[in-house]
């Protein structure tokens, strides 16, 4: 059985957490502008998102 890599699950939970209010706000009501806003805001948890399975790839 394999081991879950703990510190890219981490990273991915509190990206998703940091990012929680914009997913709320763009289910409401989703427009290209507020998609550019939620990543001019947030660039890291962005960026921990995009990387992902590279970090998950480098931890295993």
């Amino acid at each position: 059985m394999r081991r879950v890599p703990l510190v890219p699950v981490v990273l991915v939970l509190l990206a998703l957490l940091e990012l929680r209010t914009e997913f709320l706000l763009l289910s409401d009501h989703f427009t290209l502008a507020a998609v550019i806003a939620a990543v001019r805001r947030h660039p890291l948890p962005i960026g921990v998102l995009v990387l992902a399975p590279e970090l998950f790839h480098r931890f295993r």
